[in-house]
This record gives C-alpha cells, sequence and structure tokens, in this order.
C-alpha cells in the first residue's frame, strides 16, 4: 500500500526558521498571490544565488507580503516557493531590471518575461510572484 500524498504547510513560519540575512545586502520583496490575485498568507519564499552565494528565507504575512535580505546579487536570483495546496515548491527566478536577456529569458514568449523581472526599489528590488491565474509567473521544472 502507498501512502497518499500531502500538501506541504501550512507551517513556514514556525517549522523553517532562517537567520536574519546579510546586514548590508539588498532587499528582495513582493507578494505571493493566487490565482484570483487574492494574497496567499503563510507562504515561504527561499531565495539563492550562486554570485555572490547566499541563501535566505522569509514568510509571507497575512496580506502575502514577504521579504528577505541578501548580498547584491548580478543578474538574478532563484526564488522557490512553498504554499499550501503545492505538493511540490513552485521554482522561478527574479531578474534584475535592465539586465540583458540570457538564455533562459530569451527562450521565453516575450509576454512572459516580464512576470520575472523585478522592479527596482531604494532598498532593493520587488517582484509578485502569482501561483496562477492570467499574471502568472513563469516557474521551471527542477
Amino acid at each position: 500500500m502507498t501512502t497518499p500524498s500531502q500538501t506541504v504547510g501550512p507551517f513556514f513560519a514556525l517549522g523553517m526558521p532562517c537567520p536574519d540575512g546579510v546586514p548590508d545586502g539588498v532587499w528582495l520583496r513582493g507578494r505571493v498571490l493566487d490565482g484570483a490575485g487574492d494574497p496567499v498568507p503563510d507562504a515561504l519564499v527561499e531565495s539563492w544565488q550562486a554570485d555572490p552565494p547566499a541563501f535566505s528565507r522569509g514568510a509571507t504575512d497575512d496580506a502575502g507580503h514577504w521579504a528577505v535580505r541578501v548580498p547584491p546579487p548580478q543578474r538574478y536570483v532563484d526564488l522557490s516557493v512553498f504554499a499550501r495546496g503545492l505538493l511540490r515548491r513552485v521554482v522561478t527566478r527574479l531578474y534584475l531590471p535592465g539586465v540583458p536577456d540570457d538564455e533562459v529569458l530569451a527562450g521565453l514568449d516575450p509576454a512572459r518575461r516580464a512576470t520575472l523581472v523585478a522592479t527596482a526599489m531604494p532598498d532593493g528590488y520587488a517582484l509578485d510572484i502569482h501561483l496562477q491565474g492570467p499574471h502568472e509567473t513563469v516557474f521551471f521544472a527542477v
């Protein structure tokens, strides 16, 4: 007999704490939204990057806001989202605005590229993550 699958969560804030981030870094922030555009509370956004190397996690609040502090990225930051209703995490990227297209962006429909490009903010970058719907973020099979 096989064990039935279960969704992840809803224990992120308690079950997956993360260090405070990088004191001299920049903020990556945004909202996690469902297919109707409503906030997804109690989700977790995990970031990692190779250049410079860094890893961080940030839980969403009741309005779906997430934030992580990372060293200033060179081109992009990889993101994973864990949330209720997902059997597995979803993986995407946050690209810095103005960075030339790389092979990943160039391989996407031009209309979908914008779902990966962040907006510059005074203290970092912002990107909303849409899990479904007409504005769905591009996710990658990894």
